[in-house]
């Protein structure tokens, strides 16, 4: 079948087949070229939807960790409320402590204070 393609070829100048022969090495120059640079896109295209991925995946991580990281924050602030409210009820019940201790005080110096009345 190669012949029927080269049959109009036939009748040409030398110098005209020389151009034609340079213009046909150029097309199928050309043709490896464009094959190797649609490979090249074709790669490019595959790495580029990769990339699109990890960053699509790494953005679902990121709001993951965000929800965790508000999710610590709101357990960190009702944790503080939670300590300062105990260490309140601590001062309240260290200042009752100090009150009866003062009480208790005062009743053993009454007891002491009686204890002597009745000795004399």
């Amino acid at each position: 079948m190669s012949w029927a393609v080269e049959e109009w070829k036939e009748g040409l100048s030398a110098r005209v087949l020389q151009k034609v022969h340079e213009l046909e090495s150029q097309v199928d120059k050309l043709k490896k070229e464009r094959q190797q640079r649609q490979y090249q896109l074709e790669t490019l295209e595959a790495a580029l939807q990769k990339q699109k991925q990890k960053v699509e995946n790494e953005k679902n991580e990121s709001a993951i960790l965000k929800r965790e990281n508000q999710s610590l924050m709101e357990l960190c602030d009702n944790l503080e409320k939670a300590k300062q409210k105990i260490s309140h009820d601590l001062q309240v019940k260290e200042s009752q402590v100090n009150i009866q201790s003062g009480q208790l005080n005062s009743c053993k110096k009454d007891i002491e204070r009686l204890e002597q009345e009745l000795k004399r």
